[in-house]
């Protein structure tokens, strides 16, 4: 169904280890720093909706992938219904 990794059997986080559910975070807290250092003393507008956009896209390219491309599933997984996950992937193209 996809070649994605099943982390039911993988072992839970040691201490070593970065907590799961805080990799993302981690990862969106670096890129916004990043994007900061890049402005070069430039303001920015409309970051939500800048950040929302580029995380969604692939969020739901990447669920989908998972999916094989079983809208339903996508959409239980993602917490959508399948009328808006259809829109959004209208939105951003993704067929």
């Amino acid at each position: 169904m996809s070649s994605f990794t099943d982390t039911s059997e993988q072992p839970a986080p040691t201490e070593s280890h970065v907590r799961a559910d805080s990799i993302l975070s981690c990862h969106v807290r670096s890129a916004l720093v990043d994007y900061f250092a890049r402005l070069d003393g430039h303001g920015a507008t409309n970051l939500y909706a800048l950040v929302l956009s580029e995380v969604e896209q692939p969020l739901i390219r990447t669920v989908l992938e998972y999916c094989g491309h079983n809208q339903t599933q996508a959409a239980q997984i993602l917490g959508l219904s399948r009328s808006t996950l259809r829109k959004k992937m209208t939105q951003y193209g993704i067929s």
